[in-house]
């Protein structure tokens, strides 16, 4: 098996009511969201169409309307919700979402906590094959 290609989207921020406090759940904060998609470019290269490949532009959009969405407790949860957004393009075989909070009510100076997920795909489940 060939390596995979990948598509990153790095910091896109949206504003969200997540959080365990009240205070989090009543004022919202930004979250700022890193994907990293492992997929196989082979055709959208070929053919040069937008169809053939991820359209970062309308992940983009999905992944905002997560963050906008209805409010979880942890970070965790918010992670979880967005890897299952983003894979439901069957093309995407991994993924990688890291979801930063950087304005966390912690009582110490610090510039970003984060909490990352990766998920695949079973073998056998790629963009073509039939799934189980």
């Amino acid at each position: 098996m060939t390596p995979l290609d990948s598509i990153e989207l790095t910091g896109l921020t949206a504003f969200g009511y997540h959080g365990v406090f009240d205070h989090e759940r009543r004022d919202g904060q930004d979250f700022t969201i890193d994907l990293r998609l492992s997929l196989d470019t082979t055709r959208a290269a070929e053919t040069d169409d937008v169809a053939d490949t991820v359209h970062y532009g309308e992940l983009a959009e999905k992944v905002v309307a997560v963050i906008e969405g209805e409010p979880v407790d942890l970070i965790e949860t918010l992670a979880h919700r967005i890897a299952d957004v983003v894979l439901c393009d069957d093309r995407i075989s991994f993924l990688t979402v890291t979801v930063h909070k950087p304005h966390a009510p912690i009582p110490a100076q610090f510039r970003d906590v984060s909490v990352s997920v990766h998920r695949g795909r079973p073998e056998g489940t790629r963009h073509g094959e039939p799934r189980e």
